[in-house]
């Protein structure tokens, strides 16, 4: 297929882009790409490649913006029920650490998601994850964390494996056994600690080798946090999480800075996330690291909290920052990474460039997938949206809506 005459056509080449580099989004006006094999084979000026491919079944996107998927990088896609009560216990002052304590929060969502048939939480999933499609994420990062105990957390990584499977969507999952203290050990973390990496992890790590064979390890992430798991204890589930060869990730200061950041770059995690109270010590230990620093802007705004990723001292320091949905069922139910992009322009002070380009190129790299995934370069995968606007602008200057007129995935037209 060839699709030509676009307004713009955003490449996005060149690699993820560092600090000040952010925001170089290689328009093309007037390109075209030509997809073989539901792989970019080559791009270029409509008239050259019109003329050098004649026969060639074509896409008009005259007066539209054609670009790469958006990726979301951070997510928890997978859970049963929802917390609708809790947002309103919020308005009516209660904070998230509270409710949390009161046995709410993530542990009413264990509740549900432990209640739930494998089929009745493959459906509600799934029906998130068509949204996600609809708004243009060809890719997202899912985690578990929603079971606490090991035959629920491999039923939740059971459905993720499913619903990529099924696709359209890709699903890149991640095991966050230690999102919560369970239940059973209220009181004791250090014991569910020591569950998690006696038990748990080498688990999981079998699990996926009989169900999944031939594909990478997952991700293996730990909410560093308090009321959840302290710095020393994040450090035992992720060094021992890497002695079994799992990449890791890590959720960090997002209430309070516990030093979460700095052990991402430490261990050499793929990617820091939330980092709304990281210390300038801990900014540019992770700018001069190859962790990338992912903001969750629909999270703050979720909690009508004032406080967001410091992003221009990430940038300052020359950071690899990426933006995510942190679609969850407590404080972030928002399946549109183009909302996350218009929050990014407004509170994370990105430029419309910028946002795209963390929400792309950089959110793949906070995958470790930039080598296939994110831009428009010959090579990779065919995962490009068609926009119903002329102008790339228009992501981050409007919101609520959906600017996303055809969704390509791996060379097919999916939406």
């Amino acid at each position: 297929m060839l699709i030509h005459s676009a307004t713009q056509l955003l490449t996005l080449a060149g690699g993820p882009q560092r600090g000040s580099q952010l925001g170089s989004l290689g328009i093309l006006e007037g390109g075209a790409v030509l997809i073989r094999d539901g792989r970019i084979a080559e791009v270029g000026p409509t008239a050259e490649l019109r003329a050098a491919y004649r026969a060639e079944p074509a896409l008009d996107a005259s007066g539209r913006v054609v670009m790469p998927g958006f990726i979301d990088p951070h997510t928890h896609l997978v859970w049963a029920g929802d917390r609708a009560a809790e947002f309103e216990l919020r308005r009516q002052g209660k904070t998230y650490l509270e409710i949390l304590a009161g046995g709410g929060g993530i542990l009413s969502t264990v509740r549900a998601t432990r209640a739930a048939s494998p089929e009745e939480l493959l459906a509600q999933t799934r029906a998130r994850a068509a949204a996600m499609l609809r708004f243009g994420t060809t890719t997202a990062e899912a985690k578990t964390g929603y079971g606490l105990e090991t035959t629920a957390e491999l039923a939740q990584l059971e459905a993720l494996l499913r619903l990529d499977e099924e696709g359209p969507l890709e699903v890149v999952p991640t095991f966050l056994g230690a999102h919560a203290i369970a239940p059973e050990y209220a009181g004791n973390p250090q014991g569910y600690t020591g569950l998690i990496c006696a038990e748990m992890l080498p688990a999981v790590r079998a699990w996926w080798q009989q169900h999944a064979s031939g594909r990478p390890l997952p991700f293996v992430d730990v909410f560093c946090e308090t009321g959840a798991f302290s710095l020393e204890q994040s450090r035992a589930i992720l060094t021992t999480a890497r002695a079994l060869g799992f990449p890791l990730k890590i959720h960090a200061d997002e209430f309070d800075n516990l030093g979460g950041a700095g052990l991402a770059a430490e261990l050499g995690a793929v990617s820091a996330d939330h980092l709304v109270k990281t210390s300038p010590d801990e900014i540019r230990a992770l700018a001069r690291s190859e962790t990338a620093a992912v903001a969750l802007p629909c999270t703050p705004f979720g909690l009508a909290e004032a406080h967001y990723t410091p992003a221009q001292a990430f940038l300052a320091e020359g950071g690899l920052l990426a933006i995510a949905t942190d679609l969850n069922p407590g404080t972030a139910w928002c399946e549109s990474m183009q909302f996350a992009i218009a929050l990014a322009c407004r509170y994370l002070r990105l430029t419309p460039a910028q946002a795209i380009a963390a929400a792309t190129i950089n959110a793949a790299a906070a995958l470790g997938l930039q080598a296939r995934l994110g831009s428009l370069e010959p090579g990779k995968q065919a995962d490009l949206l068609i926009l119903s606007v002329p102008d790339y602008r228009h992501l981050g200057y409007r919101f609520g809506g959906n600017l996303v007129e055809r969704v390509i995935k791996r060379g097919e037209v999916v939406v």
